[in-house]
């Protein structure tokens, strides 16, 4: 099947849609297999003390099938040799024009990811990661892992507890938990996403201060986050509608939205 598909994508008109569905494929089967050996991790964004780490895994992707099929557009633009295996490299272009594109090798017979980088708009890195080595096969999960899929009510009931809230473009509400700020209060953090792009936005009655990646909307004894690898004028863009901010109505919500799933890509 996926050679067949690697086929039609040969076709004029086509090759966009297939390469969207190889990626897939290969995405999907992430969820249920891997490989495994060493890997070389590099975080710029969001910074860290240490940007650069070795590792067994990749990390994961964290990918919404459904969401890179509506934001990105996908090429397979040739292969290369990576950790000693031939890998099919493939470039994700968000049709948003100020979210990061990215980019994914896939191995050729396996079927599964072997490396990945996410850029900044300009160009520099933001996160790579990617195999030295390989096992001679991958490895299965021993609990498959969930699809991710946006969750339409959470997205109604968020924009309806932060009025004025702008989503950018291509973003959706995954799921929302509480967690501990540094100061000891509880926030709400929303997790949103564009298909591989993450934003956490929080909701908290403390504020941290702004810095590139992290807008920050005060409102009286209250605040608003929006962190992620977006302009900064984006950023502070979705939060600038914001007039009034009730924590406690976006704390609520956890007790309907939980993190959010569904069987196919």
């Amino acid at each position: 099947m996926r050679r067949l598909l690697l086929l039609i994508g040969l076709l004029p008109g086509t090759a966009h849609a297939a390469d969207v569905d190889t990626l897939l494929s290969a995405l999907k089967k992430s969820l249920v297999a891997e490989a495994r050996g060493t890997a070389v991790v590099e975080v710029a964004f969001p910074p860290n003390r240490n940007p650069v780490r070795q590792a067994r895994l990749l990390p994961r992707l964290g990918a919404v099938p459904a969401l890179i099929r509506r934001n990105f557009t996908v090429t397979l633009d040739g292969q290369e040799v990576l950790a000693g295996r031939t890998a099919l490299r493939y470039s994700l272009v968000a049709r948003n024009p100020q979210a990061a594109p990215w980019t994914i090798w896939v191995d050729s017979v396996w079927n599964v990811p072997l490396a990945y980088q996410e850029q900044r708009q300009d160009g520099t890195l933001a996160r790579r990661a990617a195999f030295l080595a390989v096992n001679a096969a991958p490895a299965r999960l021993n609990t498959p892992l969930s699809v991710r899929a946006p969750d339409p009510a959470l997205k109604k009931a968020l924009l309806a507890a932060v009025p004025g809230l702008k989503l950018p473009a291509g973003f959706e509400p995954l799921s929302l938990k509480l967690r501990t700020t540094a100061s000891g209060n509880v926030a709400s953090e929303v997790v949103l996403s564009d298909g591989l792009n993450v934003l956490a936005l929080i909701a908290s009655k403390n504020a941290v201060k702004a810095a590139p990646g992290v807008a920050v909307r005060r409102l009286g004894g209250a605040a608003l986050w929006l962190v992620g690898n977006l302009p900064q004028g984006t950023l502070e863009a979705a939060l600038g509608g914001v007039q009034t901010l009730d924590v406690q109505a976006v704390s609520d919500l956890t007790g309907t939205f939980a993190p959010h799933s569904a069987s196919e890509p």
